[in-house]
């Protein structure tokens, strides 16, 4: 973990969701428990958390999601397993998920949206600053996203969000900012519309899962009327806020991996395989003969 000095020290991951895109597999695990590699994806997003010096993490889960809080505790059985088996390198990795931050549960009681999910870390965070990170996606190990929005935010006091340039033709599937530039990576964001139709968009600038929120956001949520299905949308809650003060947006261009869809995920799950040392020349050559054997290269 880095040494953090900045203001922000308190992360919210959000992982309260259905997961109906991965049923069957879903249906009594937790999708962010699904294995990328061999980790859960949610530990993916807690490293990335503790990479920027985060040491406070509450994790958003709902009532079937159990599995993610035995994840990031002791299991002393398993532990004493390992130790009379001498496989200590598998020891510690399980002993030190435990120790990784101050990790803190509330469940999410309805499904409302990710608005909704963000309001119910109101009595943990009280007063400051926070990172919000999705549960199904993350950075790669070498990217400084997190702590580069966590700099802007303590020199300019304000929120901030990660964004990222999106083909034209995929931006109704975000929030799309319009952005006045102050420097080369980063914007002033003047307006914020959800999932604007094809051709209509404010600009290409689509808002990633990445989110630092100062506390006035959670009065902006109370305002939030609901939408479809009674849920609160985040994205409306930050329309608001942009109202009364400024909101600045860090854009990137690559690094992040998308577990939230079974094509994403799949994708996500061979580029990983194919960095790693330990895997990836072996693996690298099982998929080139497999496409070659099927006439896909």
């Amino acid at each position: 973990m880095t040494s953090n000095t900045s203001s922000v020290r308190k992360a919210v991951i959000t992982a309260a969701g259905l997961g109906t895109r991965f049923l069957p597999a879903t249906k009594a695990q937790p999708k962010e428990m699904l294995p990328v590699v061999d980790k859960p994806a949610i530990q993916y997003v807690v490293e990335e958390a503790v990479a920027a010096g985060i040491d406070d993490i509450l994790i958003i889960t709902s009532r079937s999601k159990r599995s993610i809080e035995d994840h990031f505790d002791r299991q002393f059985e398993l532990e004493h397993h390992l130790d009379q088996s001498g496989k200590h390198d598998q020891l510690g990795t399980v002993v030190d998920l435990a120790s990784l931050a101050d990790i803190h549960f509330v469940r999410q009681s309805s499904p409302l949206g990710l608005g909704h999910a963000v309001s119910v870390a109101r009595k943990h965070v009280g007063d400051n600053p926070f990172v919000v990170l999705l549960g199904d996606e993350f950075m790669d190990e070498s990217s400084n996203l997190l702590s580069e929005m966590m700099r802007i935010h303590d020199q300019y006091g304000r929120s901030v969000l990660a964004l990222q340039e999106v083909p034209d033709a995929e931006i109704s599937r975000y929030g799309a900012v319009k952005p006045e530039r102050i420097s080369d990576n980063l914007v002033q964001i003047l307006d914020l519309v959800e999932k604007p139709p094809v051709g209509s968009a404010p600009s290409n600038l689509a808002v990633m899962g990445r989110y630092i929120f100062t506390p006035e956001i959670f009065d902006k949520l109370e305002q939030v009327e609901p939408g479809v299905g009674g849920e609160i949308q985040l994205t409306d809650a930050i329309a608001m806020l942009i109202n009364d003060q400024a909101v600045y947006g860090v854009t990137f261009s690559g690094g992040r991996y998308d577990t939230g869809t079974v094509p994403a995920y799949l994708e996500t799950i061979v580029e990983l395989a194919l960095s790693r040392s330990d895997l990836g020349p072996e693996f690298g050559r099982f998929l080139a003969d497999l496409c070659r054997n099927r006439g896909l290269v």
